[in-house]
C-alpha cells in the first residue's frame, strides 16, 4: 500500500495492492492496522455503497455539521472522481482534483471535511462506488454545488450527463462563498 499527498493539501491518494492470478485479483482495501500505521484515519462508522449507470453524474456534495470525512473507492466499473477545495483559508480554495477509480486499478481516494465530492461514470457499464464516512448523514446540513459551476470549469468527461433534479439545482461556488466561510473556515 502507497500513500501519497495530493495537490490540494489534505486529499490522498491510496494506492493498494493487487493480488492477480488466473481466477481474478485479490485487494485488502481497508486493513486498520495498516491505516493508521500510515497515518490514515480509521474511525468509520457507516459504509455507503452507490451505484450509478453510464453517463450518470453525482455531486458536488458536501456536509458540514457533523463533518464528514469519506475514503472513497469503485468495486464495479470506472469513475471519474472530483473533488473541490471548500476551505476558504485554503490556497487552493475552489480548485478541483480529479482522477480515475476503478475495480481494477486499486485506488482509494481519501477526502476530508472541507471538499465536495462528486464523481461521474465513465463506459459502458454501471460502476459502484463504495465509501466509508465518519459520521452519519444530516440531511440538516447536506449542501453541495452544481456540478457545472461556471467558475469551477470542471471538464466532465461524459456527453449529455444525467443529473438528478436535486444535484442540478445545486447553487453555484459563488453563490456560497459566504456560507462556505463560516463551514470551512
Amino acid at each position: 500500500m502507497k500513500v501519497r499527498e495530493l495537490e490540494l493539501k489534505g486529499l490522498k491518494l491510496i494506492e493498494l495492492d493487487s493480488y492477480p492470478d488466473t481466477r481474478g485479483f485479490f485487494i485488502e482495501r481497508f486493513i486498520a492496522p495498516k491505516f493508521k500505521e500510515l497515518g490514515l484515519f480509521t474511525d468509520f462508522i457507516q459504509d455507503n455503497h452507490s451505484r450509478s449507470l453510464p453517463g450518470v453524474i453525482r455531486g458536488l456534495h458536501y456536509q458540514y455539521d457533523p463533518p464528514q470525512n469519506k475514503l472513497v473507492g469503485v468495486i464495479r466499473g470506472k469513475v471519474w472522481d472530483v473533488c473541490v477545495d471548500l476551505r476558504s483559508t485554503s490556497p487552493t480554495f475552489g480548485k478541483y482534483f480529479a482522477i480515475e477509480l476503478s475495480d481494477q486499478n486499486g485506488r482509494l481516494l481519501w477526502i476530508p471535511f472541507g471538499f465536495a465530492h462528486g464523481f461521474c461514470t465513465l463506459g459502458e457499464e454501471p460502476a459502484d462506488v463504495f465509501y466509508k464516512v465518519d459520521s452519519l448523514y444530516n440531511p440538516k446540513t447536506s449542501l453541495g454545488i452544481c456540478w457545472n459551476d461556471p467558475e469551477l470549469k470542471i471538464p466532465w468527461p461524459v456527453k449529455n450527463p444525467i443529473v438528478s433534479k436535486a444535484d442540478a439545482e445545486l447553487p453555484t461556488l459563488d453563490t456560497f462563498k459566504e456560507k462556505l466561510t463560516h463551514h470551512f473556515a
